[in-house]
């Protein structure tokens, strides 16, 4: 009876140094819409689809203690060992959206090899976003 081992994707957590600031920060840069913010702005949720993207301070003694510190880049030549990436019909727009709101530009928007239309921003917590369009499924080749 393993049928009920295989998990559903929840949450995806953020660590950041404001909450309520992040939240209204990918609420206005990348259209989300808020789900949940705390009275206490330790936790913030996004509309997201499927799952949920969260937020949280970076140091809480509730994970601190128990699993480490979070580590964050010493500069802006470093980034977290993670990127957040999000899919638009039209990443053009979309990154123009997330630049105009705040978001720092790392990449224009450019066509890859791969058949996608990829842009990067960062956002206040050095956060690599990468904006992408759909991939096409591969199609069977005879």
């Amino acid at each position: 009876m393993t049928s009920n081992l295989i998990p559903e994707y929840a949450y995806t957590v953020v660590y950041v140094k404001d909450v309520a600031k992040s939240v209204a920060f990918y609420s206005k840069a990348f259209g989300y819409h808020v789900r949940r913010l705390d009275e206490s702005n330790r936790w913030g949720e996004l509309e997201s689809g499927p799952t949920t993207i969260a937020f949280t301070p970076i140091h809480q003694r509730e994970t601190d203690d128990r699993s480490g510190a979070v580590q964050t880049p010493l500069s802006d030549r470093e980034r977290p060992p993670m990127e957040v990436c999000f899919s638009y019909t039209d990443v053009d727009a979309a990154f123009k959206r997330a630049v105009e709101n705040g978001a720092t530009p790392v990449s224009e928007p450019e066509d890859k090899e791969w058949g996608q239309r990829v842009g990067y921003v960062r956002d206040d917590d050095g956060i690599v976003v990468r904006m992408g369009s759909h991939v096409a499924k591969p199609t069977k080749q005879d």
